[in-house]
């Protein structure tokens, strides 16, 4: 995995943990979606990633 998109991959888990956590704690459902969603994204551009990095020879 390349580092500047393993590196946007965390920030992207990060600040969507974040604001899914922010959106519960005020009660604020689309934050929380909005949080959820990017939490995933950035777990997908992970996994991407980690697929390209196990089929490199």
């Amino acid at each position: 995995m390349s580092a500047e998109q393993k590196a946007k991959a965390k920030a992207e888990q990060v600040a969507g943990a974040v604001k899914k956590t922010a959106g519960k704690a005020v009660g604020n459902e689309t934050m929380r979606a909005k949080g959820e969603a990017e939490q995933t994204k950035g777990d997908a551009r992970a996994a991407k990633e980690k697929g390209k990095d196990t089929l490199r020879p």
